[in-house]
Parts: structure tokens; sequence; C-alpha cells
């Protein structure tokens, strides 16, 4: 069954475009992979959430060579990682971020560092259970409580240390992001807020914001401990009506007023509304370029502790 992600304009018998993630959509035959890169591939077993999962790490060019042995680098996670490197995971569009080529490109023109990026693969038919901190009252009305205050420590305990121990990483917020979108969105920004001496950056795209009948609109208000930078991106026909989007946009517009209200201006905050765009993996893609560099473009190493 295909998760509906915008209920409001369900509730009113409006089309959805590009509803993301359902669990069930099948797979295309003989797919050939996309992605690129020194791309590796491991297998984490969650005492958090009882389950299991692919965690993907993809390395920068020369992370091997001898005259980087001793280099370190800093770290972008991306939930859903099967949407993140391969157009054949993608379970709905069949459409992946590119982050790889992306990524790749950017460090390439000298735009944003080096890095490593980890896509963690939701968790099929318990994605919305993991990633939600709130029930989605609107867009899933009859779902049990979720699990998603767990997600953050989820992160910190069990990827991220997985991640730490194989692979050369710089330490601290001030070296890591973490990012996704819809709930994926939602997941990010929670963690964000509830690990801000952990995720220094944040990619937040599409976020389902009425989970918790808002509560997480007003968990940003006030800020007291807070992300170095954050970058949110929009779609202007995420829902078949104008109007629909406008009250998801509306959302988003607190979220930005209350980060600017605890001091952030245009250099750490961006928020991006891309008037034709739509809720899909080809939209997070093509905001990509832009997001990462304003979010690394000035990233310059620390010593590590």
């Amino acid at each position: 069954m295909r998760t509906t992600l915008f209920c409001l304009a369900l509730c009113a018998g409006v089309s959805i475009h590009g509803a993301a993630h359902a669990q069930d959509a099948p797979a295309t035959a003989a797919c050939k992979s996309t992605a690129s890169g020194d791309l590796h591939l491991h297998t984490l077993k969650s005492t958090i959430f009882g389950n299991e999962r692919t965690v993907r790490v993809l390395l920068p060019e020369g992370y091997g060579d001898a005259v980087n042995k001793e280099r370190r680098y800093p770290v972008l996670y991306m939930l859903d990682g099967q949407n993140v490197f391969d157009a054949c995971l993608s379970d709905v569009s069949h459409h992946e971020w590119s982050v790889d080529e992306t990524v790749q490109q950017l460090v390439a023109d000298k735009k944003i560092p080096a890095m490593i990026v980890v896509g963690v693969d939701h968790a099929g038919k318990d994605r919305a259970r993991e990633y939600l901190p709130y029930k989605d009252f609107v867009g899933n009305p009859d779902m049990d409580e979720p699990a998603g205050k767990r997600f953050p420590d989820f992160m910190t305990k069990e990827v991220m240390p997985l991640v730490d121990a194989k692979y050369r990483t710089l330490p601290g917020p001030a070296n890591t992001g973490i990012g996704g979108s819809s709930y994926g969105g939602v997941a990010s920004l929670y963690a964000l807020l509830a690990k801000p001496n952990t995720f220094g950056y944040g990619l937040v795209e599409s976020p389902t914001l009425w989970v918790g009948m808002g509560q997480l609109v007003r968990d940003t208000s006030p800020l007291v401990v807070m992300p170095q930078k954050v970058f949110v991106g929009f779609g202007g026909k995420e829902a078949g009506e104008p109007k629909f989007n406008d009250k998801m946009v509306g959302l988003i517009r607190q979220v930005e007023s209350n980060f600017h209200d605890a001091g952030y201006d245009s250099s750490n905050f961006r928020f991006v509304l891309d008037a034709d765009a739509q809720h899909t993996e080809a939209a997070w893609e093509k905001r990509l370029p832009g997001a990462l560099t304003f979010l690394f473009g000035d990233w310059k190493p620390t010593p590590v502790p």
C-alpha cells in the first residue's frame, strides 16, 4: 500500500505527486546499479530497534592512497539509504538522490571538502515507526505509538560507532551532518534538536511537519543548543493543489522564524522553496548541489580531540 504523505490533500480528494517510500512496491527486474565510487556495504544489527539493515559507506576518492593514510574526513549521514546512491533500490520512483555523483563533482570542483557519505537504510515496514518522534495524526491516524524518539540514540550509539570503528572519520558537530526527506526529514530535524553536540549540519528536505499536530515545529522554539548550519527545501507542487502546499510551507516558515529568533541568519539557515518541484527523489537531487555547497562550502578541518 502506497504510503500517503500529504493527507491534507487526501482528505480533500486531491491527487498526491510522488508520495515517497512505499514499502511493498515491486522491484525493477534486471535493474543495473547506478551507484558509483568506492562504496562499502555493512550489515548493522540494531539492539535499539531489534532488527537489521544495510549501512552504505561512500569513501572519497584517494581514501586508500598512502599519502592519505593519516587523513580523516567529515561525515554526512543520509537517511533512506536505499534512495541515496542507487536508483535500483528506490522502491517508488526508481530514482536516486545521486549523492555519489554530486559529492564527487562538488569535491572535484573544490566547492566542498572531500567527505565520507553514509547511507543508512530505512527499516521497510517499520520506517514510519522508527523515523517519527510523534504520531502522524493526519497522514496515518491509526498508527501505533512511534519509536522515533529513540532514533537519535540509534544513530549515535549504533550507526556512528560502526562507521567510526572502520573508517577515518572526524568527530564532533563541526564535522558531522545528517540529512533526509519526508519522514526522513522529520527524523533528521529531530536528531539535530536532540543531539546538537553530535550533528552540526542538517539537510532537511520536504519534512512532514504536521506530525504530533505540529509538535516538531514547537520543538524549535526556543532553540538553546543549536546546530551550525541547516538547509531546508520544499516543493511548490508536492501536493496536488497549492493551498495544501501553503499549509506545509507555513509550518516550515515558522521553523525558519524560530531559527532566526534564536540568532540564525542567511549564513547558517537557508530555506529554498522550489515552485515547480514535487515530492520526489528527482526534486531532492536537483536541490542537492546547492544544499551541500551551502552546508559544507566553508568547512575547515578542526583538530581531533
